[in-house]
């Protein structure tokens, strides 16, 4: 009986043990723990990655609408610029009109030459006037000092009746619009032998 007893008590541990655990009751707890946090990762993840991917395609869309906005605010700058440069030239031209005008009614007129002298003198003061409503005005040289800013040397003449570095002959006029240099005089220099 002893035997038996010992059988039973041997059984009644191996029960009470399978009682206290029962049979895949642990192991799935385990297992239901670690998939359970290890299924909601893959969940978290997925969803933050959609959402960095939304967040980069909104990125991406605002990227190009700014692209777009400045390649249209780029070409709107460049033709109102080319707007203005032609308005500029038709205004320009329009002051200069009145003076084409007298010079074809001149060239309709038969006249003595003198009197054709006089009117060609008329038309050269109006197209004179003309450019100063442009703000176009010569740049004075015979006389003054050489100034390679607004002059162009195109000889140097040994004399002594001048200063050294003065504008002995204007061989072509120089003109500035308003303080910008349009075209520089031509003009002889003089150069003293003694300096």
């Amino acid at each position: 009986m002893a035997k038996s007893n010992g059988k039973s008590e041997a059984e009644a541990t191996s029960l009470d043990l399978e009682h206290e655990l029962p049979s895949g009751d642990g192991g799935e707890r385990e297992s239901a723990t670690t998939t359970g946090s290890l299924a909601g990762e893959p969940v978290g993840l997925e969803a933050e990655l959609q959402k960095l991917k939304a967040e980069r395609d909104s990125l991406y869309d605002r990227l190009a609408r700014a692209q777009a906005e400045f390649d249209n605010a780029r070409r709107r700058a460049t033709k109102e610029q080319q707007d203005y440069r032609d308005f500029a030239t038709a205004d320009a031209i329009k002051t200069l009109l009145p003076a084409l005008d007298s010079f074809e009614r001149a060239l309709q007129v038969k006249s003595e030459p003198a009197d054709f002298r006089g009117g060609v003198e008329l038309i050269y003061k109006q197209l004179q006037d003309a450019l100063a409503k442009l703000g176009v005005r010569a740049v004075p040289a015979k006389g003054e000092a050489f100034d390679p800013h607004v002059h162009e040397a195109i000889e140097m003449v040994e004399t002594s009746d001048a200063a050294d570095h003065e504008v002995l002959e204007e061989l072509q006029r120089g003109y500035k619009l308003k303080e910008r240099l349009l075209r520089p005089a031509m003009v002889k220099v003089a150069k003293n032998p003694g300096n």
